[in-house]
């Protein structure tokens, strides 16, 4: 019998083939995985959270390895359904000195058929917190539909509900994107988002305090502000506060956001203070970015809570 879970992703999950030359001649390739919301997972888990993700994996030579990678950082995997079909794929890598390559093979992957059929009600019951983005719901009509299900079993039954449109001009545009938003925000508890690539582009603000104020109007309780180098603005209860970032030996910053969603998530069902939430998942995020790729440098919570607990002092 599945036990509660602190935290439900809902998404995709990719393999990631990496290197730290260009793609164009590098003769080896690292392979691991990614994505957005099961990036979010692993971060949470790390940390000590009982989490569980919502998928679909293809039966291919990559099942294996994606489901029982999960299932070593005890996400419980009970609700990924198993199709017939492909899973996708990405290329990442940061040559010396250079931009970041990327190129991504996702098209008509098994992910992609994710649906309302793969939302299960008693699951959902069971979490204390259930996640998704826009990402997942530029999958496909189905996902999304499957995105909005979840969110609304969860107001239904007072879990609260996080949300990250984490828009990609490779996946929507503009128009779709402020739609996938539409849909769900009525049912959103926590917010992240990015203050020059999504709110800029979906709300048309900038200021940390006008995006915050924005949602709170739209009945978001707890908004958080991205703002790369430059930190994170939290807004919760009618208070503001900024949460310096923390850089060292940056490598890659794929994925960060994602690892912060996680580590902050894990911080409020761990019964934090969105204020200490961040300052959390601000650490995990130092760890995070100095590797290449989406998971490798995921710090674990031995990594992270000594350095927690004197933050600031």
């Amino acid at each position: 019998m599945i036990e509660n879970l602190d935290l439900i992703c809902i998404g995709e999950g990719l393999i990631e083939l990496s290197s730290d030359e260009s793609l164009s001649y590098a003769n080896q390739l690292k392979k691991f995985y990614g994505g957005d919301t099961i990036c979010t997972a692993v971060a949470a888990a790390r940390l000590g959270s009982k989490v569980g993700f919502v998928s679909r994996v293809g039966t291919d030579f990559f099942k294996d390895f994606l489901i029982e990678s999960w299932q070593m950082e005890d996400i419980d995997t009970s609700q990924i359904k198993l199709v017939e079909g492909f899973n996708a794929l990405y290329f990442i890598t940061r040559p010396s000195n250079k931009a970041k390559e990327f190129a991504y093979y996702r098209r008509k992957s098994a992910a992609t058929n994710l649906s309302i059929d793969d939302i299960s009600p008693s699951y959902i019951e069971k979490a204390s917190i259930v996640y998704s983005t826009g990402i997942t719901q530029s999958l496909s009509i189905s996902s999304a539909e499957a995105v909005k299900k979840a969110f609304q079993i969860a107001r239904e039954k007072c879990i609260k509900v996080a949300y990250d449109p984490n828009y990609s001009p490779l996946l929507q545009d503009v128009s779709e994107a402020k739609e996938s938003f539409e849909d769900v925000i009525d049912y959103v508890d926590i917010m992240f988002l990015n203050a020059k690539h999504d709110a800029l582009e979906l709300f048309d603000l900038d200021s940390p305090e006008k995006i915050i104020k924005y949602l709170n109007d739209r009945g978001v309780s707890m908004v958080v502000v991205k703002q790369g180098a430059e930190g994170y603005t939290v807004g919760y209860n009618g208070e503001i506060a900024h949460i310096e970032a923390i850089t060292e030996n940056l490598v890659d910053s794929t994925n960060s956001g994602d690892a912060f969603n996680g580590a902050f998530l894990h911080g409020i069902s761990s019964g934090l203070t969105p204020f200490e939430s961040c300052r959390l998942a601000s650490l995990v995020v130092k760890y995070q970015v100095q590797g290449i790729g989406a998971i490798n440098s995921m710090p674990h919570k031995e990594d992270v809570y000594a350095e927690f607990k004197n933050f600031g002092n």
